[in-house]
């Protein structure tokens, strides 16, 4: 099963017939405009809508994804500092980790590294392991596109000024410990949550 996530609204991909609560459509009838049309729409009135898309094979789940959207793969970090404290930033009036898109032919270990260098000013990173990919949706020059995020947990001992890219839209960079994370969490996005769900959240 995975998840895709419009904001906060995650719609469901799966092998299962059908999932109660759920709206069930087969992924090759998916028709993505009016769906996250409505997903806003019901985001806006306080509401969730509840899409699930199915395929009996979870390969073939996936190649359709891919296949209906415009894809992006991004690069980001979890970084923890001797402390054990983790690097966040703060765009667009929510707490996020750094991310960002990899360039042609770029490796996607190499794209996670240069983007948190980029967006904190943080040096000396070094990769402890994958964690995972997130994907969502996101809107750009009028289109509609999948983003596929793949996450990896780092550590650094750069104990330097922190830099926000305010190019990017980054205001603010900030190391926090566990209650100032659980804090900044309450105001993030669900694929950055879901990065938090063993260690953080409840």
């Amino acid at each position: 099963m995975y998840k895709v996530f419009v904001n906060n609204t995650p719609i469901i991909l799966s092998t299962k017939k059908t999932i109660e609560g759920y709206k069930t459509i087969s992924i090759k009838d998916v028709d993505f405009p009016p769906i996250i049309r409505d997903i806003l729409k019901q985001e806006g009135e306080g509401k969730e809508a509840k899409y699930h898309f199915y395929h009996k094979s979870e390969d073939k789940l996936m190649d359709h994804l891919y296949e209906k959207l415009p894809v992006v793969v991004a690069g980001g970090g979890k970084v923890y500092n001797k402390e054990m404290e983790i690097l966040f930033i703060r765009r667009n009036g929510k707490w996020d980790l750094p991310k960002g898109k990899i360039e042609k032919k770029e490796h996607i270990e190499t794209a996670a590294i240069r983007e948190v260098e980029e967006e904190t000013g943080v040096s000396g990173l070094e990769i402890t392991k994958f964690l995972y990919k997130t994907y969502h949706i996101f809107k750009r020059n009028g289109e509609f596109r999948l983003k596929v995020t793949y996450w990896f947990e780092m550590k650094t001992e750069y104990e330097g000024e922190l830099v926000p890219q305010t190019s990017e839209g980054i205001t603010k960079v900030k190391w926090k410990n566990k209650k100032k994370a659980m804090k900044a969490l309450t105001n993030s996005y669900a694929n950055i949550k879901k990065l938090f769900s063993h260690d953080y959240l409840p």
